[in-house]
């Protein structure tokens, strides 16, 4: 009670101060003529000394004393009502509209805001964080600064750094991780593809020397091959950048998503398309997107904090893809978020949605069913695979 008390007290010391200037001001408008006019008629009165003296002529100072004494009645209120009527008007508006608005906010808020519900401050949200995805975040960076040698809270927040953009956080995450837990194959192509996007695409000496650390732990990653071929194809290398792209296209499944690119950079450096033959040993994980290796160490965070935030991360790519579905990376990310989580039905979701997009019938199309396929994934029912089945 005391709360609204206070709020209605300042809300009216509020409106005062804001009406006062415009309550007062048809009395300053008054004092302003009035001190115009005992000018203008000083000037009538000098006119006439001048006259006197010869100053002037009488045709001078009868053009002069016509122009002070249409100036003075112009001041001393001579002038028509309706010509004053529009000023009073607009304070009077101005005044309704000070007092109005803040009655027309105090009931909207009262018909749509919550007053009953208690203030949260960061503690208690951080304590009941829900989805909200700046929250989790917040909440892994408190317990990180506290509890900076934990490296699996690292794994965690390095993708979702990449992923919102924050490569140079990401970095970080990526580089404690592997200091604290060891390298593998996630982290580091995870810590290699965050210093590629920090030098705006190039495969940089230093992600090179990660991508073949991260091959010499699985000679074949499709991930951090691909990369290596594409720091030879950067450092104008074709023969030795074609040879690597053949070999890696020689080596994929067929229906590889990641093929139709392969074959593309083949041409570009003077070679001819590959066939898929042998399906790799191991697929690859998706850029950004949270890895088997994420959702375990999720899984073993206290009070379930950690899978909580992968979930949020994967909801909050399904928003943005909800909002803008021509985004055929995002759309191979969200199904391979969601296989990994072993949601198959949303996953079976998202490659409907993805089709609704890119229809079976193109070439992205093609890639999000032979990605469906690769991680067991029914598209039957589809508009998309019936229409391209027909």
């Amino acid at each position: 009670m005391l709360f609204w008390i206070l709020v209605a007290v300042l809300t009216a010391a509020v409106a005062a101060i804001l009406l006062y200037p415009l309550l007062r001001g048809a009395k300053a408008v008054e004092d302003t003529r009035a001190g115009e006019a005992a000018v203008y008629r000083d000037q009538l009165r000098e006119l006439d000394r001048d006259l006197s003296g010869g100053l002037i002529s009488a045709d001078e100072a009868e053009y002069a004393r016509a122009e002070i004494g249409r100036r003075l009645i112009a001041v001393s209120g001579a002038a028509p009502a309706e010509a004053r009527k529009p000023a009073r008007h607009h304070r009077a508006t101005e005044a309704f509209i000070v007092l109005l608005l803040p009655v027309i906010g105090l009931c909207l808020y009262m018909n749509t805001g919550r007053p009953d519900l208690p203030s949260q401050p960061l503690e208690a949200r951080l304590a009941n964080p829900g989805s909200d995805m700046a929250v989790l975040v917040a909440k892994a960076e408190r317990h990180l600064a506290q509890n900076p040698d934990d490296g699996k809270g690292w794994d965690v927040l390095a993708p979702i750094y990449f992923s919102t953009m924050r490569v140079s956080d990401a970095e970080t995450a990526y580089r404690n991780a592997i200091r604290l837990l060891g390298p593998n194959p996630a982290r580091l192509d995870g810590l290699a593809e965050t210093l590629m996007a920090i030098s705006e695409g190039v495969v940089t000496e230093d992600a090179r020397k990660v991508l073949e650390q991260s091959l010499s732990l699985e000679p074949n990653n499709p991930r951090a091959r691909f990369y290596v071929a594409l720091s030879m194809e950067q450092a104008g290398r074709p023969e030795e950048a074609r040879g690597a792209f053949e070999a890696l296209a020689k080596q994929s499944p067929a229906d590889a998503p990641w093929l139709p690119l392969v074959n593309e950079h083949i041409a570009r450096n003077g070679g001819t398309a590959v066939a898929g033959q042998v399906p790799p040993a191991t697929p690859p994980s998706v850029p950004g997107g949270p890895t088997s290796e994420d959702v375990a160490a999720a899984e073993t965070m206290s009070s379930g904090d950690r899978q909580q935030m992968i979930r949020a991360m994967v909801e909050s790519l399904d928003a943005k893809l909800s909002a803008d579905p021509d985004n055929f990376e995002g759309w191979m990310r969200l199904v391979r978020s969601y296989a990994v989580l072993d949601d198959k039905d949303r996953a079976a979701a998202a490659v409907k949605r993805g089709l609704a997009a890119f229809p079976a019938s193109g070439e992205e199309g093609r890639q999000l069913l032979a990605l469906a396929k690769e991680l067991g994934i029914a598209t039957e029912g589809s508009s998309a695979t019936e229409g391209k089945s027909k």
